[in-house]
């Protein structure tokens, strides 16, 4: 009778994890490959914040490869987001300044107003919203990438707080990568003694090694790892894209969406110092190198890696305007982690199998310009010049200023087609060379916001109707909430399905280059036809010039 005592005990403890998930007010014990954690809950959803998915890449890790997390044994509270990785301040942050990061929503009681533990090179962690009641419900899972030119931005910030989303019925997550010079520094010697032969990328492989983390271990958070849905903004967007022709990602994901930015490794059409070219990238570490006056030392690795990380993020950060010309890092063609160019890629149909969301918003360019001073005819004539070489007169045509008044509308168009629309248009255009399909929007609501009343449409207005992190005391108006509505359930549709399409909604027509069909995201929600065919024709082919494809 003890033996049976004792052994109800001992099996009362093993299932008392799953068992609490549904008969108490708090978070299950998750146990982890790396060891167990425990949460919060809110507003019913099991809240897991600051996990880490990756070593710290601190010391002789630094600008390698992520590595797999030390495992630990008593349980973990995960209840507080991890620091955001090192990053440049707002001073030269343009579209921090311009109040991208304090989105819409940011302050409203739909998100907490705390964003992060500080920045830290400790910044490898992923946070876990789930509204699984036990840990065999095999919900759908959104794995977020956030924006920020890749040298800003955290998972932790407020528009991203993903409870409101995981209410509609799958499992959010979002994660921290290497940001700047820290993720994405290449540099012969590091070439020299990588494995692979190159370097930089390391924030593309942070990405790769939390869908790892999440294939592991999503199954215990109520998640299904073989329906998991890539999604991102911005930098994030374009993390996304270039994720889809990244052969160390193939099977991690099964469906993309990636809002605002495409598979550009650089970005010619937005600023100088986005490039994609390996050879300049490598000069660019360098460089670094000399202004840390590590270039001339015996070992310049280990004397860069002894460097505190905020003097390296410093020796690299400029002003990051429209007009500027600094050392910005972003992803490069490798030929390890990216080994074909973009557009070769996906014209070919070399990206991976799986349905896109794609698409831009109405005034992508404002939030880059509204701080840009003295925008006249000669300096926009200047900017085509940078962008379109010989072909700068064509640009002019295809974007005219005639007068000094008529540039910002100009920027902020070319920059709406060239760096968002036109790509989005590729990405969901290209997705039958794969055998797959895509979904193209354009987001137009013009909401009552601070921030919309200042910079139009802007890049980044999308966001909280995605996460529905918003709140009327923000100027937000019923046909917001309305829209925000709609919006999330697409999204969770196309994370079940791979489809957007269902009960209520407008119908969303697979886009394809012959038909040209968009779904506008807008006071109305409706199919429309050639948005900005001549501009992205325009573009499409100065891509083709420039690549070789014609002369």
């Amino acid at each position: 009778m003890k033996f049976f005592k004792l052994s109800v005990i001992v099996l009362s403890l093993l299932l008392f994890p799953v068992l609490s998930w549904a008969a108490h007010d708090k978070t299950a014990v998750i146990r982890l490959d790396s060891g167990p954690i425990t949460g919060k809950v809110e507003s019913g959803i099991s809240t897991y914040l600051g996990i880490p998915y990756a070593a710290p890449p601190v010391g002789n890790l630094r600008w390698k490869a992520p590595q797999e997390v030390a495992p630990w044994t008593k349980t973990r509270k995960c209840v507080e987001f991890g620091a955001a990785c090192p990053q440049p301040s707002k001073e030269n942050n343009a579209v921090e300044k311009a109040g991208a990061i304090a989105k819409p929503g940011a302050s409203s009681s739909a998100s907490p107003k705390k964003r992060n533990a500080g920045y830290s090179e400790d910044c490898l962690y992923l946070n876990v919203w789930t509204p699984a009641k036990g840990p065999d419900e095999k919900l759908p899972v959104m794995v977020w990438i956030h924006g920020g030119g890749f040298n800003f931005g955290s998972a932790s910030q407020p528009e991203y707080y993903g409870r409101n989303l995981a209410a509609k019925g799958v499992v959010v997550v979002t994660l921290n990568y290497r940001l700047g010079p820290l993720g994405f520094l290449a540099h012969p010697l590091l070439s020299k003694e990588s494995p692979d032969g190159t370097s930089g990328n390391y924030a593309i492989l942070d990405q790769i090694a939390a869908l790892k983390w999440v294939k592991r271990n999503i199954a215990e958070f109520g998640g299904n790892p073989d329906c998991v849905t890539l999604f991102g903004q911005s930098a994030g967007s374009r993390s996304v894209c270039l994720q889809m022709i990244s052969p160390l990602s193939a099977g991690l994901f099964h469906r993309a969406i990636a809002e605002s930015g495409g598979p550009i490794i650089g970005s010619e059409y937005l600023s100088p110092v986005f490039n994609g070219d390996y050879a300049n990238i490598s000069r660019m570490g360098e460089t670094l190198a000399a202004r840390l006056g590590c270039d001339r030392e015996a070992d310049v690795l280990a004397a860069m890696r002894a460097k505190p990380a905020d003097e390296v993020v410093a020796a690299a950060a400029c002003k990051t305007g429209l007009f500027d010309d600094c050392l910005l890092f972003a992803p490069a063609l490798d030929g390890h982690v990216l080994p074909t160019d973009p557009y070769t890629a996906y014209y070919l149909g070399l990206q991976h199998n799986v349905p896109v969301i794609t698409g831009s918003t109405l005034n992508e360019g404002t939030l880059y310009l509204i701080n840009e001073p003295g925008l006249t005819v000669n300096k926009y004539v200047s900017y085509l010049k940078s962008r379109f070489s010989g072909n700068y007169a064509k640009a002019f045509a295809a974007f005219p200023a005639p007068t000094a008044a008529d540039v910002f509308p100009a920027l902020d168009r070319i920059i709406t087609v060239a760096a968002n629309a036109q790509p989005a248009r590729l990405v969901a255009g290209c997705m039958v060379n794969a055998g797959s399909r895509g979904y193209l929007y354009h987001f137009t609501r013009l909401a009552g916001t601070a921030m919309e009343n200042k910079m139009k449409v802007h890049h980044g207005a999308d966001l909280a109707y995605v996460f529905g992190n918003m709140n009327k005391d923000d100027g937000y108006e019923d046909l917001d909430f309305e829209l925000s509505n709609k919006m999330m359930a697409y999204w969770v549709n196309f994370a079940k399905t791979g489809d957007p399409n269902g009960p209520g909604l407008p119908a969303w027509p697979a886009y394809d280059f012959a038909s040209d069909m968009t779904l506008e995201l807008g006071d109305a929600i409706r199919a429309v036809k050639n948005l900005y065919k001549t501009e992205c024709d325009f573009i499409s082919r100065m891509n083709d010039v420039r690549d070789g494809r014609i002369k």
